[in-house]
């Protein structure tokens, strides 16, 4: 089933977002000035700028980490159609809604408080544990972090491959280098491998530099019908081609990542994408990934075969994925680098590369962009075009 349906029949008009470093320094100065919501509604106000929109002209609201009703008073909209998702979910839910006429102009709005609500993604209380119940089912061994879940998943694929620590170390060396050159982005100095390798493990095999920000922030995407779109602003971007597969079985023992590593439900979700969008790997001007941890880059990397299995380090190293690289990966400097706002600010830096706004080199031939996302048990995929 390809679902070309929904090939083109949305672009994304206006972003917006929180000044990550700003927000950062305040909550490490024990400053809090917005909870979720706050974040968000500053992103959105900046996002209907953006595209010249106001509150009025939207007719489709989702959310993201924050109540529905509660968002849409504050933020005044009163939608036709509407829903909580993720970043990810949320685009494809939106291309949705557009194509079933539900809605025309759809608002995507996330905000977070998680690092001044000191969040815990790990431990006796971690956030999500009624609803990931690999928390709960492991928590008897103490095995109830992200981090150790993925140390587990990277160990053994390390057995299987042959791959080295400095795989891994590529993928934070070259996404802080782009960092450092964007304005935005809350870690800047540049690291070298040696200062990767030397850095302290957390779950070993990870190191420290493998691990996502926690970061306090909003992003807001205004997504339109595509007609209207191109009414609205020749900045436009497209959303070309979605795709989604989700591994359900035996997901609260952790197998899809800790046995398979996503990859069969990457080959369904590449299927689906490529298919809708008439385009391949090799039609790729640059790459985001959902990089909680650093391994996320080279399972889909493989998954969605821009190599074979087990070549990812080796990939990197000949491709080039960072500044200078022929295939920029996460070329914001991500969630490792970047900011940590679950998906939401890799669809941002998707429009800027493709408008022609992104800090860096490149950008000028950019012509597609995908993003891939593999958590749990779902794996998504959107490529986006001018």
């Amino acid at each position: 089933m390809s679902g070309g349906n929904l090939r083109e029949v949305a672009a994304i008009v206006g972003i917006g977002h929180t000044d990550w470093p700003q927000d950062y320094a305040r909550t490490r100065r024990g400053e809090k000035p917005f909870d979720s919501y706050g974040y968000a509604a500053v992103a959105l106000k900046r996002a209907l700028e953006d595209c010249g929109l106001k509150a009025a002209d939207v007719d489709g609201l989702i959310v993201g980490h924050m109540a529905y009703e509660r968002a849409g008073e504050l933020f005044g909209i009163s939608p036709r159609w509407g829903d909580s998702a993720g970043a990810a979910d949320g685009v494809v839910q939106a291309c949705m809604a557009i194509s079933a006429g539900m809605a025309e102009v759809v608002a995507l709005v996330y905000g977070t408080d998680q690092r001044s609500a000191a969040v815990q993604y790990g431990g006796p209380e971690a956030m999500g544990g009624d609803m990931m119940l690999s928390y709960v089912y492991h928590a008897p061994w103490g095995l109830t972090s992200q981090g150790a879940l993925y140390a587990l998943m990277q160990r053994r694929y390390m057995e299987l491959t042959g791959s080295r620590e400095g795989d891994l170390g590529q993928v934070a060396v070259a996404q802080r280098l782009w960092a450092s050159q964007n304005p935005h982005a809350v870690m800047r100095k540049p690291i070298t491998i040696d200062e990767y390798l030397a850095s302290n493990y957390i779950a070993e095999p990870l190191h420290l530099f493998d691990y996502c920000l926690i970061n306090d922030g909003g992003v807001a995407i205004i997504v339109a019908e595509a007609s209207r779109a191109r009414q609205l602003t020749d900045r436009c971007v497209l959303i070309k081609a979605v795709g989604r597969a989700d591994m359900n079985e035996q997901a609260t023992t952790l197998k899809p990542r800790l046995i398979d590593f996503y990859h069969p439900a990457h080959r369904l979700a590449a299927q689906q994408v490529y298919d809708m969008a008439g385009l391949g790997p090799k039609d790729m001007d640059a790459l985001l990934i959902y990089d909680s941890f650093s391994c996320h880059v080279l399972y889909a990397l493989e998954g969605f075969r821009f190599c074979g299995i087990g070549e990812a380090g080796r990939f990197i190293t000949e491709i080039g994925i960072g500044p200078g690289g022929r295939l920029p990966i996460n070329s914001s400097g991500g969630h490792l680098s970047e900011s940590y706002m679950q998906g939401w600010a890799h669809q941002i830096e998707a429009v800027r590369r493709l408008r022609g706004e992104s800090p860096g080199a490149q950008y000028e031939r950019c012509r597609h962009v995908q993003y891939i996302s593999d958590i749990g048990g779902k794996v998504f995929s959107i490529i986006y075009g001018r």
